[in-house]
């Protein structure tokens, strides 16, 4: 599972009916970095990590940190094989992270 911030939302024209009760949004990533600074300061800026496209049916929100899954695990939810990259496992609250003691 990878930590990342809602940055927005995208909306297609047509999607496949596998994806009813969803939608798609757009994740920056959040790496160590990110986390040591805190997820309730929603104005630090986003990661230099690509963006994601992620399926959610959980209703996570602009500025929100979610949990996400890529690959094979990502289709695990749904009852039939799906074309889906990332899925939104998460919405966190509070993270509690601190970065490993360097030498």
């Amino acid at each position: 599972m990878r930590f990342g911030r809602v940055i927005g939302r995208t909306v297609f024209s047509r999607q496949d009916a596998g994806y009813k009760g969803g939608r798609f949004l757009v994740v920056s990533p959040m790496g160590g970095k990110e986390l040591a600074r805190g997820i309730e300061d929603e104005s630090q800026p986003v990661s230099d990590i690509p963006s994601v496209v992620v399926y959610d049916n959980l209703g996570a929100g602009v500025g929100d940190v979610i949990g996400f899954v890529e690959g094979a695990e990502a289709t695990a939810p749904f009852a039939h094989p799906i074309p889906i990259d990332a899925f939104n496992a998460a919405i966190f609250n509070r993270v509690s992270y601190q970065p490993p003691a360097t030498h």
